[in-house]
């Protein structure tokens, strides 16, 4: 995964509700999607932003969660993001 070029935000020790996930991740040598640090670098700020998009995937819609993962990710991949 390509840097974001921001080493504070790389390099902080995660906090918050995507801590436990990040040093899962690097434990295993996976890649840390990018978002995920950002989420954990000030959780304090993020944390309505995390719930919200749990909702908007995850909550009461027509749509299952699977067909809105595959809307995001066909979404992401046009514009050239990895997702």
């Amino acid at each position: 995964m390509d840097p974001m070029f921001l080493p504070e935000v790389e390099n902080a020790n995660p906090g918050g509700a995507y801590a436990r996930v990040i040093d899962g991740l690097r434990a295993a040598g996976q890649p840390v999607p990018q978002i995920m640090r950002l989420f954990a670098y000030k959780p304090d700020r993020t944390e309505y932003l995390s719930r919200f998009t749990q909702g908007v995937m995850r909550g009461p819609s027509p749509l299952p969660p699977g067909f809105r993962e595959l809307i995001a990710a066909f979404t992401s991949r046009r514009n050239d993001c990895l997702f």
